[in-house]
């Protein structure tokens, strides 16, 4: 399937930046502020994986996998070869999707790579982009707080994105699906506004 696409893809010049945590001179600092990195769709092998990013290094770690000098399109997918950061050895063909901040999942910038999803490739693509300067191997569930904490998701919502994600039965997607939606959280902002009205209504001499 990839050797289809890649007759589509131009096939840059130049090689992928050598930016890496062990083999750079020291030229280039560490970037500010944390980025982290995680395969996102499970362990085991698969047609397709998907790793991604989030922080203000993923634009370095587009530049550092591919030959990309600037990001491609936000929420386009692009073919490109990844290359190993340190050794330029190449690891595979993914699609790359770069999704700007504060339009993406979390509120940061954030880079999605859809790699074939055998045991070597993630774990080599992995690897190399913990080589990459300002990344670490993702917390769990830190994806999903970072996104609460940039006010991306409520916490109602967040709990119907778990309940999602663990859903067994069509009853329970269908529930998890409307408390992701933030039907919970609009029906409880709904009572808050009614509780407060009242509170104002009767003043505070009534509840005692």
């Amino acid at each position: 399937m990839w050797r289809g696409l890649s007759a589509l893809v131009t096939r840059p010049a130049s090689a992928p930046l050598r930016l890496c945590a062990r083999c750079s001179t020291g030229a280039e600092s560490l970037v500010p502020g944390s980025t982290i990195f995680a395969l996102s769709s499970g362990q085991g092998r698969c047609a397709i994986a998907v790793i991604r990013t989030s922080g203000p290094a993923s634009g370095l770690a587009l530049r550092s996998l591919t030959a990309l000098r600037e990001p491609p399109p936000a929420r386009s997918a692009c073919l490109r070869l990844l290359r190993h950061p340190c050794s330029g050895e190449p690891l595979d063909r993914s699609l790359v999707l770069w999704f700007p901040g504060p339009q993406s999942f979390t509120g940061e910038d954030c880079m999605e790579l859809h790699v074939h999803g055998g045991p070597a490739v993630v774990s080599g693509v992995l690897q190399a982009l913990g080589s990459v300067p300002g990344l670490r191997p993702a917390k769990a569930g830190e994806f999903t707080r970072r996104a609460f904490a940039h006010g991306k998701l409520s916490l109602t919502e967040v709990e119907g994105l778990a309940d999602l994600i663990h859903a067994e039965t069509e009853a329970q997607r269908r529930q998890a699906l409307r408390q992701l939606d933030g039907e919970l959280s609009q029906l409880c902002q709904g009572w808050a506004k009614t509780l407060t009205k009242w509170t104002e209504m009767c003043g505070p001499w009534r509840w005692h």
